[in-house]
């Protein structure tokens, strides 16, 4: 029996699309109306009681799962797909891992979401700006480790979840919010990561979660809102 992704175009979901379709899994898509607030209808709270996305039911798990990490990794576990084999990067994997999810998106989240961290639109600004230079702290961090494996994927050999997770952080970056993003220019300092991520937007399997989810033109950088994007 196939997993089942509960979506809403460009959220959290589509790194875990990615993984999906990378891994050559059957899976069946089903999306979440933000703009009705589905996320938040008694029925889907029994799948997250969190009201959020992704979601994704595995027929051999007793409850389905959130929160983006624990579903790359149980996917990565389960297919021994995406990540490193040797036991002994077993930590390394998990370490980056979690940076994206714990610090960086975390971070994101913060800098998309700002009104519900701050007071005022005072604070809200200033709790912004804050976090820009934050986030170019962080993309700075990893270029370093891309460069210090002198690789294209971001734990050195092949492709990794974190290499998904952390080319999705950087698109939504000059998305979100309106008007007050981190822009492509800024990319221009980390050649590394501009590697990876045009290495990335050339795989089919990436060009076909993006296309599931209606975002075409460019993917990760300079990109736009895909056609039916709730912002």
């Amino acid at each position: 029996m196939a997993y089942t992704l509960f979506y809403s175009p460009d959220s959290a979901n589509l790194v875990v699309r990615m993984a999906l379709e990378e891994i050559g899994v059957a899976y069946e898509a089903l999306e979440v109306d933000r703009r009705q607030n589905v996320q938040r209808s008694p029925a889907f709270l029994k799948f997250n009681p969190q009201g959020l996305l992704p979601v994704l039911a595995d027929p051999a798990q007793d409850e389905p799962l959130f929160e983006t990490a624990a579903i790359l990794l149980h996917l990565a576990d389960q297919h021994a797909a995406l990540k490193p084999l040797h036991p002994s990067a077993r930590g390394r994997f998990l370490k980056w891992l979690f940076y994206l999810s714990n610090t960086v998106h975390a971070d994101l989240r913060m800098l998309f979401y700002t009104e519900r961290y701050a007071a005022d639109a005072g604070a809200i600004a200033a709790l912004r700006a804050h976090l820009h230079p934050r986030v170019l702290a962080h993309l700075s961090l990893l270029e370093g480790e891309l460069a210090r494996h002198g690789g294209l994927w971001l734990l050195g050999g092949e492709l990794s979840v974190c290499d998904l997770y952390l080319a999705a952080c950087v698109r939504w970056l000059q998305l979100y919010p309106r008007g007050d993003t981190v822009g492509a220019q800024h990319l221009r300092v980390f050649p590394c990561l501009l590697t990876l991520l045009q290495a990335l937007s050339q795989r089919e399997a990436v060009r076909r979660a993006f296309a599931a989810e209606g975002i075409d033109g460019p993917l990760f950088v300079s990109p736009d809102y895909p056609r039916n994007a709730v912002v």
